[in-house]
């Protein structure tokens, strides 16, 4: 890389990162404020573990996005697999094209869509927005990217491998779990950290779906800084930056063992 192009990708992580970082050294600062810094301090923190409603608002939103991407996991994975097997063409570009849908439609017109269907359903059934409603909302939009994610795994897969384990004797739930998903496991581990990640990030469908008796982190830092700058949201932004740090080398460290243990079975290493 020439030396233009390193002060580029340089500047360019700066902008990114330094509002960040501003924020974070921020949630340590005494003066209680954004205009100057005044000390170091742990006052923010302590006022947020000591507040059940934030606590509680945190616990939600991190129970959601693993139980959204728990089951979006699942369905989109048997979902790619489906598509793989698919032999229609039509039916199956069709199927794509509505996959890609939510992808690349608006979160305003996907929440609003959401919003309205639970409100007809809870016309007859007396069922209120809440935690079931943000679950089903997530897990609805992080389909589509696992299926994404998943689908060209399974192109790259070699089919003399499936056809060797079915001409040994395997049923067809064998070649699945002992020859398919073993393949498939670095895509569906990807989609499920992209999964949790969209469904910590959103904000716009959960704004939506929301009760009163329930909120999620996005719409409540929202809420709160409608009524002004609290040092809380730096320390909630600053916990969950750290967090999602840790969830990404987590991913790494499990992406090179399984590496590892595929190299070593193959007798390279």
């Amino acid at each position: 890389m020439k030396w233009y192009g390193k002060i580029y990708i340089g500047i360019l992580i700066a902008v990114l990162y330094a509002p960040i970082l501003f924020l974070m050294v921020y949630s340590f600062n005494a003066a209680g404020n954004m205009v100057h810094f005044d000390g170091l301090t742990l006052e923010h923190y302590q006022s947020l573990f000591s507040n059940d409603r934030l606590m509680s608002v945190i616990f939600n939103t991190i129970g959601v996005a693993l139980l959204a991407a728990a089951f979006a996991t699942a369905i989109g994975t048997l979902g790619a697999i489906g598509l793989y097997h698919l032999k229609n063409k039509k039916i199956k570009i069709s199927l794509l094209t509505l996959n890609n849908v939510l992808l690349v439609s608006s979160d305003v017109v996907i929440g609003a869509s959401f919003l309205i269907m639970f409100t007809a359903i809870g016309h007859f059934t007396g069922m209120g927005l809440g935690l079931i409603t943000v679950l089903i909302s997530h897990v609805a939009f992080c389909i589509p990217i696992v299926v994404i994610i998943v689908l060209p795994k399974l192109y790259e897969m070699n089919n003399h491998t499936l056809n060797a384990a079915r001409d040994l004797g395997a049923t067809e739930f064998q070649v699945l779990n002992k020859v398919m998903l073993p393949q498939l496991m670095p895509a569906i581990i990807s989609g499920f950290f992209m999964a949790l990640t969209y469904s910590l990030d959103d904000f716009t469908v959960s704004f939506f779906v929301t009760g009163n008796g329930f909120s999620v982190l996005s719409v409540e830092v929202y809420a709160m800084a409608r009524k002004g700058i609290s040092m809380e949201i730096n320390a909630i932004s600053t916990l969950l930056f750290v967090g999602i740090m840790f969830g990404i080398l987590g991913y790494y460290l499990i992406k090179n063992v399984l590496k590892h243990k595929k190299q070593v079975k193959r007798g390279i290493l």
